[in-house]
């Protein structure tokens, strides 16, 4: 631990610099890469959507002594040869059966039957119905939200840093977060569920706090740059990013940690869908807003600033400087 202090501290007073932002162009080639990767086994083995999205009747069986998921698997297929059900344990006693939409009198047979294969009381399985528009309206009105925070947010942070483009360059890491969340989702399998679709909300929050810190870090060292001629526009922007690397680490890790309690205990303890299907896009969502605050929101910055003519004039006159103070020496 004092090791990692002892680097950041480095990092902070310039005695060591990682080339972030000079390597950026391999930064952009691995996301690309990565969301190519994931985007193609997710198109391959396709979406688990949930019950809420595609609709169909539900079957929770509660106090099993015996949890074996063939049976209810044999049971449906009884009833419903054509239909694959979808059963997951919910807690340590409570089976969850899912299938396509079933007509009262076949609902009543099936509820009957699991709870004989069960050897339960008839009143501890319980049926319902989910219409497929339900997850579709939270989704529209998830993707509403996304856009007016994104309209928010990009006003404040463009009034904030007094700058228009870090709003973009905040805004362009804020849109791979998500993309890269959605896909690792997708690839890992994980059933798509309301509580998905709010982990990924939630995702905006981590990742943004983190892309703020960064750039609040560049406008501090970038105050009145254009006076001085020892660094360019995108060394101090690099250096800002490496002055903030452990924090942001810190900072992530500390998130990390009970999100991943959470998604372990809810995916292989408790098997309570709700709490892995959130868990896993924080998770994964937290990772990558950690990645693109310290890799590439920065390097948008500079990118989309390095044609303006106010700083390409001063890289060329600190240039200049630089190769004097090279055949002075």
């Amino acid at each position: 631990m004092s090791r990692f202090s002892t680097f950041g501290n480095e990092l902070h007073s310039g005695q060591r610099s990682i080339p972030i932002v000079p390597r950026r162009k391999w930064w952009y080639l691995g996301s690309a890469l990565i969301l190519v990767i994931l985007a193609a086994i997710t198109g391959v083995r396709g979406v688990n959507w949930g019950i809420e999205f595609t609709g169909g009747s539900e079957f929770q069986i509660s106090h099993v002594s015996n949890p074996d998921q063939a049976l209810a698997r044999d049971v449906v297929r009884e009833h419903v040869p054509s239909n694959e059900p979808r059963i997951s344990q919910v807690g340590g006693n409570i089976l969850r059966v899912q299938t396509e939409e079933l007509s009262t009198d076949a609902t009543k047979a099936l509820n009957a039957d699991l709870a004989k294969a069960y050897n339960v009381p008839a009143e501890d399985v319980s049926s319902s119905f989910v219409g497929p528009n339900w997850g579709g309206d939270v989704t529209a009105k998830a993707m509403q939200g996304i856009v007016i925070f994104m309209l928010l947010v990009t006003i404040v942070m463009a009034l904030y840093f007094r700058n228009f483009k870090s709003s973009v360059a905040a805004m362009a890491a804020l849109t791979h977060d998500l993309l890269f969340t959605i896909v690792a989702y997708g690839a890992i399998g994980f059933e798509v569920t309301p509580a998905t679709v709010i982990g990924f909300l939630t995702v905006l929050g981590y990742s943004l706090y983190d892309t703020v810190v960064v750039f609040d870090k560049v406008r501090e060292n970038t105050e009145g740059f254009l006076e001085r001629t020892n660094a360019t526009f995108a060394t101090l922007v690099n250096r800002a990013t490496n002055q903030t690397l452990v924090r942001s680490i810190n900072t992530s890790v500390v998130a990390l940690l009970p999100v991943g309690s959470i998604l372990i205990i809810g995916a292989f303890i408790l098997g309570a869908g709700t709490l892995k299907d959130i868990s896993l896009a924080l998770f994964v969502g937290i990772i990558a807003g950690t990645y693109s605050s310290i890799f590439l929101a920065p390097s948008f910055l500079v990118d989309l600033r390095k044609g303006e003519k106010s700083i390409k004039d001063h890289t060329l006159r600190v240039e200049r400087t630089q190769e004097k103070d090279v055949v002075a020496a």
